[in-house]
């Protein structure tokens, strides 16, 4: 008999990224479909998705791409990875308008195939036949996946927590996943994220009497903002401001993306006369104003960062201005984010951020949530996923403490084979996995050696060395000319410059007396001696580009 492999090619090792493949004999089935963002090494990059050389490899033995929730770090490389595979999607309502909206603007909608499915719908991929099981997160239409194979039933949870007041919709469907649990668990793959937080995960309706505090009393215009997909919070604004009888305006158009679908698939209800166009806000009195707006990671496009650094067209802030920040920074992002609240307090702006004040919650399970799943559905075999190395390893640890045997859990890598038979599982092999770097169109065309030079740049800066040669003795015709960017100010340093030029002709002697005469020769020796000057000189080693031109 054929065994079960299971191949994450993202979201193990690090946060985002999350795509896992699934194979049996012939068979494919794709869970998730994410990015991740750029670390501060990364310069330049916009976002990085995984390598999927695999799956072009396979590409015709894919049967689709299931896909958990609407978040970014599940669904954001689908405009990117639909240029190469060719299969369908499958998702919940809320979570397929989103994707449709990227594919949108990617103008790749019409060529691909999307079904919704929902809650309790089962249907077949190849040999596999999946099951969506409701769970709670931060945005609406999540589900964990009971994923049944020839040797056995598979549950990928997907980002879930154990809500039991959600501000939307039922709890999660703990009796399913107990049900199945009687039924025989082969493997549960798990979310790791909050693994390090012991306790459970607080109730987003914690947030919502926060919001009723925060705006009652309050005679300042209130401007909140929050993750463009976290609906349910953005419901909960709507419906405080309502309360309090304040207009409603949106900026940031992700948010107004994101509310327009949700809208239209009825995950939204906006009372009567409470939204206005942005356009309308000069002529309400700021008592009577509440802004919602993208920019909680600091992002340099976003509304509120154009509102603090006075670049945003219709909105100034100042002193009679309440900031509320509903939103945790997602690791990488607290110096970008600390800027933009800085920045508002400049403006004379009140500004409410402090993680302990119940403005956020995370959609992520914590430890007594996470040994409940592993409780409910009892399986012989686990593997941790969505997490940071240390995070995968403590999740192992959790699921020993909930009697699974230790050797029955797997801590794997991106590009890791798992196999699996009804008794056993291991790492039988690898796979290339790794991450692609998409900066403006660009899609994998930015690799180590463009970043490693970028990174040079940054640091060092650049120096570029013009001169002219003669094509019969390479004998100098002209220059050198000396630029530099981001090394010196050529006009205070004058003296530093002179003692270049003077570097330079030696490295021409050098190559005359050496019989040096082709011009990369004559480039690498100008190269290597001038960073050897300028490291003596300044402990500085600028990238020097040497450009000769032949006469």
């Amino acid at each position: 008999m054929a065994k079960l492999k299971i191949i994450p090619l993202g979201g193990l090792g690090e946060i985002g990224k999350n795509l896992t493949v699934y194979e049996y004999g012939q068979d494919i089935v794709v869970v998730d479909c994410g990015l991740g963002f750029p670390d501060e090494e990364l310069y330049g990059v916009d976002v990085v998705i995984p390598d999927i050389t695999y799956l072009r490899q396979n590409r015709d033995r894919i049967r689709g791409i299931v896909i958990t929730h609407g978040h970014e770090d599940h669904i954001g490389a689908i405009p990117y990875v639909m240029r190469d595979i060719d299969a369908p999607i499958y998702a919940t309502p809320l979570t397929a308008g989103i994707i449709e909206l990227k594919l949108e603007e990617h103008d790749l909608l019409y060529n691909t195939q999307i079904f919704t499915k929902h809650p309790g719908d089962r249907f077949k991929l190849g040999c596999f036949e999946i099951e969506f099981i409701h769970v709670n997160h931060s945005i609406a239409d999540s589900v964990a996946l009971a994923i049944r194979t020839p040797i056995g039933m598979v549950i990928h949870t997907g980002d879930f927590k154990i809500d039991v007041t959600p501000i939307q919709g039922e709890m999660m469907d703990i009796a399913r996943l107990g049900q199945l649990g009687k039924q025989g668990v082969l493997a549960l793959l798990a979310d790791s994220t909050n693994v390090e937080r012991p306790g459970h995960t607080d109730s987003e309706r914690k947030v919502a009497e926060k919001f009723d505090e925060l705006f009652k009393g309050c005679d300042k215009r209130i401007i909140v903002t929050t993750f463009a997909s976290n609906i349910q919070r953005i419901q909960q604004i709507i419906n405080v401001a309502a309360k309090y009888k304040r207009k409603v305006a949106v900026t940031g158009r992700s948010m107004e993306n994101m509310i327009r679908v949700a809208k239209e698939l009825g995950y939204m209800d906006t009372p009567e006369g409470v939204l206005m166009e942005l356009t309308q806000i000069k002529g309400q009195p700021k008592d009577r104003t509440v802004i919602i707006t993208t920019g909680s990671q600091g992002e340099a496009m976003s509304g509120l960062y154009r509102m603090a650094f006075n670049e945003h067209k219709q909105i100034t802030i100042d002193a009679n201005d309440r900031v509320i920040i509903s939103a945790s920074a997602i690791p990488g992002n607290e110096t970008t984010v600390s800027r933009v609240i800085d920045e508002l307090f400049h403006k004379g702006a009140e500004v409410i951020y402090d993680r302990h004040t119940d403005l956020h919650v995370s959609g992520h399970a914590s430890q007594e949530e996470q040994k409940m799943m592993l409780a409910l559905t009892k399986p012989r075999f686990f593997i941790p996923v969505h997490g940071e190395y240390r995070m995968l390893c403590k999740h192992a640890e959790l699921a020993h403490i909930m009697g699974v045997d230790a050797n029955h859990t797997v801590v794997a890598e991106n590009g890791s084979v798992i196999e699996l038979s009804r008794k056993t599982v291991k790492i039988a092999d690898s796979v290339q996995a790794g991450r692609v770097f998409v900066d403006g169109s660009g899609v994998g065309d930015v690799g180590s050696v463009v970043l490693r030079d970028r990174k040079h740049l940054a640091e060092d800066g650049m120096i570029a060395v013009a001169l002219t040669l003669s094509g019969q003795d390479n004998s100098l015709v002209g220059g050198p000319e000396i630029l530099t960017r981001g090394f010196i100010y050529e006009k205070d340093s004058e003296d530093l410059i002179d003692e270049m030029k003077r570097v330079i002709f030696e490295s021409l002697a050098a190559c005359r007396r050496q019989r040096i005469s082709d011009l990369n020769g004559v480039k690498n020796k100008i190269r290597t001696n001038l960073t050897g000057y300028l490291y003596k000189t300044t402990r500085r080693s600028p990238m020097i580009l040497p450009m000769i031109t032949v006469i």
